[in-house]
């Protein structure tokens, strides 16, 4: 999990949240990435209060 902001300032800057899982070769590699994701996803939220700061319940841009 790693927290970035992207911009010149901090306003207006985009907040940055990469999220990497490790599964195994046996584990489900066909698993949809938000669910395999979502663990990550809700602990990122807790640590960071990103919708407590930013008032955005889901992200803008998702790659």
């Amino acid at each position: 999990m790693v927290f970035r902001l992207s911009g010149t300032g901090t306003e207006g800057a985009t907040l940055r949240v990469y999220l990497e899982r490790y599964v195994g070769t046996d584990g489900d590699l066909g698993m949809a990435t938000g669910d395999a994701l979502a663990p990550l996803i809700a602990a990122a939220q807790e640590v960071a209060d990103i919708a407590g700061y930013t008032g955005m319940d889901q992200p803008s841009v998702i790659t």
